[in-house]
C-alpha cells in the first residue's frame, strides 16, 4: 500500500524506513493510524489527515447503549462526516436517567462540547440523586457543571465550543425533564405530548440558549410531571425531530418495542428520510402509572 510521507507529502512504500525524497524517519509512523482515505500516517490530533484533509471516522460514528429499564442510539447520520451528538444513560435502583446534547456544528470542536457536558451532567445528577437531592435541583446542578465543563474546554483565539443539552430522570411515578437549547423531550402514551419549548428563533434553527464559553448566564427550563399511565420518554437531537417533530409520529414508531430496539428504529427511520443531521435517541419505558385526565402535570416553574 501506498501512503504519504508526514514530513513532505512524497509517496512511500510500506515496509520503508526513511523517505527517499526529505529523509524523514517513517519508523515513527508505522504504529500511526492510517488515512482511511489515502493511507498516509500524518493523520493530526485534531482528526484530520494531514495529506490528503478527511476527517477520519470515530467510534462515536455509531454508539448503542443498552442499560437494564433504558438505551440510546447516537449515530452520525448520513450527511455529517463526524457524530457531534452525545449521550450519557444510568440506571440507578431509585432512578433512571439520560442526558443528550448536539454540539453546534458551528462552533469549534463540537463533538467535544457535547461529549464533556453529556458524561458531566449524567455523572452530578447520578451523585445528587443519591445523596438525596431533588430531581429538579440535581437537574439544575447537571446543567450548571455541563456549562461549566463546556466553557472550560475554550481555547484562546477559537470560537468557544457549544452544544445544546437536555436530561430527563425517572423516579417512581414522576418524570423530571430540564434542557437549554433545542434537543427535545417528548412523553410517549396514551396522550403523547412534546415536553419541551425549544430555544430557537420561531420557525428557524436560530438558537437562542445553548451551553459555552459565549452563552452568557445560563438558566434551564426544569419541569416535573406525573405520568397518567404505560408509556415512554424520549429525548433526541434535532437529526430526529426534524423529519418527525410529532409527538403521534414518534410514539407510532416507539411504542411496544424493547428501549434498544426502539431507538435503532427511530434513529433508522431518519437515516431513511435523509440522513441530513447527526441522530441520538435515548428511550426511557414507563409502565407504572394510574390513568387519568391528562398526561402531564407541570408545576410552575422555579429558578434558582
Amino acid at each position: 500500500m501506498v501512503s504519504a510521507c508526514p514530513a513532505c507529502g512524497t509517496g512511500v512504500l510500506a515496509g520503508e524506513s526513511f523517505c527517499e525524497r526529505c529523509g524523514h524517519d517513517l519508523s515513527a509512523a508505522v504504529t500511526a493510524a492510517a488515512c482511511a482515505a489515502c493511507g498516509s500516517a500524518a493523520v493530526g490530533a485534531d482528526g484530520y489527515c494531514e495529506n490528503c484533509g478527511m476527517l477520519q471516522p470515530s467510534g462515536r460514528d455509531h454508539v448503542e447503549t443498552d442499560l437494564p429499564g433504558l438505551a440510546g442510539v447516537s449515530d452520525r447520520g448520513r450527511r455529517h462526516s463526524r457524530n457531534e451528538d452525545a449521550m450519557a444513560l444510568a440506571a440507578a435502583p431509585a432512578a433512571l436517567l439520560a442526558v443528550v446534547c448536539d454540539g453546534v456544528s458551528t462552533s469549534a470542536r463540537p463533538d467535544e462540547a457535547s461529549q464533556a457536558a453529556a458524561d458531566t451532567a449524567a455523572g452530578v445528577l447520578a451523585k445528587r440523586l443519591a445523596d438525596g437531592d431533588d430531581p429538579q435541583a440535581a437537574t439544575r446542578q447537571a446543567v450548571r457543571a455541563a456549562a461549566a465543563a463546556v466553557a472550560d474546554a475554550a481555547r484562546p483565539g477559537e470560537d468557544a465550543p457549544a452544544c445544546t443539552y437536555v436530561s430527563a430522570v425517572v423516579t417512581g411515578r414522576k418524570v423530571t425533564v430540564g434542557w437549554v437549547g433545542d434537543s427535545r423531550a417528548y412523553w410517549l402514551g396514551t396522550h403523547s405530548a412534546l415536553l419541551t419549548v425549544d430555544d430557537a428563533t420561531p420557525g428557524t434553527h436560530m438558537l437562542t440558549a445553548w451551553l459555552g464559553a459565549d452563552a452568557g448566564e445560563v438558566v434551564p427550563h426544569v419541569r416535573t410531571f406525573t405520568t397518567d399511565g404505560p408509556g415512554a420518554v424520549v429525548l433526541c437531537s434535532d437529526g430526529l425531530w426534524n423529519y418527525y417533530p410529532e409527538p403521534e409520529s414518534i410514539a407510532a414508531n416507539a411504542l411496544g418495542q424493547a428501549p434498544l430496539a426502539a431507538a435503532r428504529h427511530l434513529v433508522r427511520l431518519a437515516n431513511e428520510a435523509g440522513g441530513h443531521d447527526n441522530i441520538t435517541v435515548a428511550v426511557i419505558p414507563f409502565g407504572q402509572g394510574e390513568p387519568g385526565e391528562t398526561t402531564v402535570a407541570f408545576p410552575k416553574e422555579r429558578s434558582d
